[in-house]
């Protein structure tokens, strides 16, 4: 009997829930394997899959993303050894999940924290809501892998938006395997988009993009000064978010507060 040939991994982009090549056909080497190189198609491509998803995972009430995202964690706790063995260990795959799960039980509780009902004179009931920003681009850190892009990721999400991510450049298949992670659990497809790639190339094209609505520069690094000014040419909202932090705050980073106006008895 021939000796059986391993089925090698390949490392793909995830986009709109499906798992694509990218559209140039190249790939560059990180961590010992070959992985897909994003292109500026692909970045068009994820934010148009990001666009699609928002009004139905938005929709959703607050309760419900909560358990898509409780979901998340239940994954990639059956995941974890294969997690720690593409970021730094097994200890940062169980602070990414007790992280995602920290966010998931905010969901619910978030309008009672940032929203207000306000006194006002007149015959009128005055409220103020948190409602989703939209389409959020999210430069992931390139250290920690896995926990870096979990603390920015989860605020986005539990408060009903999209997300673009460009993985960690030098250690991306961490970023991979969570895609995968979020694949198999309910997540509607395009609520999260994982591209893998230079980040040089990929994220001034994510903060010029005109249907993006907010970047997070966590791991800008070096190219924050020029993203800042193609974002502030479309008026987008620009987060330099840490990796070292975990508040209800970070959520409201990515809300827009709606002030609502009903008159009492007519």
């Amino acid at each position: 009997m021939s000796e059986r040939l391993p089925v090698n991994k390949t490392y793909k982009l995830f986009i709109g829930g499906k798992f694509p090549r990218s559209e140039s056909g190249r790939t560059f080497e990180a961590q010992g394997q070959n992985v897909a190189l994003a292109s500026r198609k692909d970045v068009r491509d994820a934010v148009q899959a990001a666009r699609g998803a928002v009004a139905a995972w938005a929709g959703m009430t607050a309760y419900n993303r909560g358990q898509v995202l409780y979901r998340v964690a239940e994954m990639m706790e059956a995941r974890a050894t294969d997690l720690a063995e593409l970021c730094s260990g097994r200890d940062e795959v169980e602070a990414a999940i007790d992280r995602v799960v920290w966010y998931a039980g905010w969901s619910d509780k978030l309008a009672q924290v940032l929203g207000s009902s306000n006194p006002v004179a007149g015959p009128y009931f005055n409220f103020t809501v948190p409602e989703p920003t939209g389409v959020v681009g999210v430069l992931a850190p390139e250290e920690p892998a896995l926990l870096g892009l979990v603390t920015r990721l989860a605020p986005v999400l539990v408060g009903g938006n999209a997300a673009v991510v460009v993985a960690s450049e030098s250690q991306p298949l961490a970023a991979v395997e969570f895609a995968e992670v979020v694949a198999t659990s309910d997540v509607p497809g395009g609520v999260v988009n994982v591209l893998t790639g230079r980040r040089g190339e990929l994220a001034p094209v994510l903060a010029s993009h005109m249907d993006v609505n907010a970047l997070d520069l966590a791991g800008a690094d070096g190219l924050a000064p020029e993203l800042e000014r193609l974002a502030a040419e479309n008026v987008k909202r620009v987060v330099k978010g840490r990796t070292d932090v975990q508040s209800p705050w970070e959520v409201a980073s990515f809300l827009e507060l709606k002030t609502v106006w009903h008159p009492i008895g007519q």
